[in-house]
């Protein structure tokens, strides 16, 4: 493929990417994967009330890892029964708990070679009830691991940063979205809210909420990226904010996609939030769609999160 001239290669490395590529430390509202941020106290929902929810929403070395746990746990517990029952197990030496975990395993597993059986009533009853919580087990198991595959996730990329920029002769909220995967997100629609805290003349503080219309908010075929941008006229919540007035009302942006998978036809969504250290001010986004000499358009996401400064 033949280079690309970016337009921006001859200015300064201070004015791109102002942002590491780590995402920030600091308290926002939404943590990078989407998450608040909030930790609840005095909370009245009971943790096994919520363990299908907590199974499917922890990462997947948490969740290999309990199943190892508990499948491990479960089977030097059925070895210890059969042990406390004496010489049980035929073929098996006597005390042994090693001879005792594998039986279980077999049992656990219903492989049966063979070479180790119950031979007393204790052993059986032991193996009627381990072969069933086997049989449960694996029924879960399966269940949880089909429901965690089968979830819709989206690879939608945010910008790292927003930026404050002129635009039409207006000053303009623009951030950037784009389709990290090579299908189409059908009917995408995007919203930008404003959350800030208030205080009323009677001295209550409270966080509200405000809609930053978008000049485009919906996209029939998202496929690569979006530049949104919102207008700050007499109409905008921010008409008037600054960055020291934003910074006092602990102001965060919420950004919120959702769409149609086109490959899985199933709703997928994405957030992502601003805090004000995350706003910069005159300067705007570097390009990354290009056109090459044979017509072909390219889009470059190496400078997806890099912001130059405008032209005088």
């Amino acid at each position: 493929m033949p280079k690309i001239e970016h337009p921006s290669d001859s200015q300064p490395q201070s004015l791109l990417n102002p942002k590491s590529g780590r995402r920030r430390s600091y308290k926002t509202l939404l943590s990078p994967n989407g998450r608040t941020t909030f930790l609840q106290i005095n909370a009245k929902s009971a943790f096994w009330r919520d363990l299908y929810h907590l199974l499917l929403t922890m990462s997947w070395m948490q969740f290999l890892g309990l199943v190892v746990g508990l499948y491990l746990a479960g089977n030097l517990l059925f070895a210890v029964a059969y042990v406390l029952g004496g010489d049980s197990i035929a073929n098996a030496k006597p005390g042994s708990l090693v001879d005792a975990f594998f039986f279980s395993i077999q049992t656990m597993a219903t492989i049966g070679y063979g070479a180790l059986y119950p031979k007393t009533f204790y052993a059986n009853l032991l193996v009627a009830i381990e072969a069933l919580i086997g049989l449960l087990g694996v029924a879960m198991i399966t269940g949880l691991m089909f429901a965690r595959f089968s979830r819709p996730s989206a690879r939608v990329i945010f910008s790292r940063v927003a930026v404050v920029v002129p635009y039409d002769g207006k000053p303009t909220l623009m951030f950037r979205t784009a389709n990290n995967r090579g299908n189409q997100i059908l009917e995408a629609r995007l919203w930008a809210t404003l959350v800030r805290s208030e205080t009323t003349a009677e001295g209550y503080t409270m966080r509200r909420i405000y809609d930053l219309n978008l000049v485009r908010s919906h996209s029939p075929l998202f496929t690569l990226s979006w530049t949104a941008m919102h207008p700050i006229d007499e109409s905008s919540p921010l008409y008037g904010e600054t960055p020291e007035s934003l910074a006092n009302s602990d102001a965060d942006i919420i950004v919120s996609l959702t769409g149609l998978d086109e490959t899985v036809a199933q709703p997928i969504n994405a957030r992502e939030s601003y805090a004000v250290s995350d706003l910069i001010w005159n300067q705007r986004f570097v390009d990354v769609i290009f056109s090459l000499p044979n017509g072909q358009r390219v889009v470059d996401y190496s400078y997806f999160h890099d912001v130059t400064a405008i032209a005088p």
